[in-house]
């Protein structure tokens, strides 16, 4: 499961409300690609694929696809703003190391 911070769930509610359309899911995804091999996608959706986990966590409806899963279980995202913020963070306990920008990683 994917761990939604207090700060993530707010920004996600934000963005949701100013997409205005029918996307209720938070889609988390692990890609091919990267400075360190694997890089983290989130997007919003509203369809469910057969080859989806679907969780809810902090009030936040998630997709997470199968191969994904293995990769995210116990990732918190979290987010960042202000002047030094990052946008959205990914602290995943499984990652063997990261790149310098937090957004790929290894395992």
């Amino acid at each position: 499961m994917v761990i939604i911070s207090d700060s993530a769930k707010e920004k996600l509610l934000t963005l949701m409300k100013e997409a205005g359309d029918d996307n209720q899911y938070v889609r988390v995804g692990v890609t091919s690609g990267g400075c360190s091999g694997l890089s983290y996608n989130l997007d919003f959706d509203s369809k469910i694929l057969p080859s989806d986990k679907r969780f809810e966590h902090n009030g936040i409806q998630l997709l997470v696809d199968n191969k994904s899963h293995l990769y995210l279980v116990g990732t918190t995202l979290n987010y960042s703003g202000g002047l030094n913020g990052r946008g959205f963070v990914f602290e995943n306990p499984n990652a063997s190391r990261t790149c310098g920008c937090g957004e790929s990683f290894a395992i």
